[in-house]
């Protein structure tokens, strides 16, 4: 498998996971492992975290794949790490923006943070390419995506071919 990513949560990782998976194509929860011990059992000592309570989720996202850490509360998300969600028209980037918005933050330029505390970019899937080449169709593009929050599509097209 390689290096993957492990995104860290405060007893949120399975829902996380799910909420990932149910918005991208070729994604799925792979596997969910436990804090050892019952039920029953105290917490962990140093975990705070109840015995057999969820520990990791393996998921994979459009093939990548990721894991989710039930950690605690020590090390919240910060806009330095982001997932960066590609999508091919504006009915997929609306969907996922308001699903992964839904108890977030919408920020600037395409970027939000989810109710987790995790952020993303949804961008179009064009956007690397209207982003390099063309310095001048490349500063139109830019100039149109500082002036957004969720991104528009069809904004950023008609930058790119300079008929904004």
């Amino acid at each position: 498998m390689g290096v993957i990513p492990c995104l860290w949560f405060d007893g949120q990782a399975q829902a996380a996971a799910e909420l990932y998976t149910s918005l991208f194509p070729e994604s799925g929860i792979l596997a969910i492992n436990h804090y050892p011990g019952q039920e029953a059992d105290p917490p962990l000592p140093g975990t705070h975290r109840p015995a057999a309570s969820v520990l990791t989720v393996h998921f994979r996202l459009e093939g990548s794949h990721y894991l989710a850490l039930n950690g605690g509360p020590q090390f919240p998300n910060t806009p330095a790490c982001s997932l960066v969600g590609y999508c091919d028209n504006q009915l997929e980037l609306d969907k996922r923006w308001q699903a992964l918005s839904e108890g977030g933050r919408a920020d600037q330029c395409g970027w939000l943070q989810d109710r987790f505390g995790l952020s993303w970019q949804l961008v179009p899937r064009q956007l690397p390419q209207w982003l390099s080449g063309d310095p001048a169709a490349s500063a139109r593009v830019f100039g149109a995506l500082m002036r957004m929050g969720r991104l528009d599509i069809a904004t950023l097209q008609r930058a790119y071919e300079g008929n904004a």
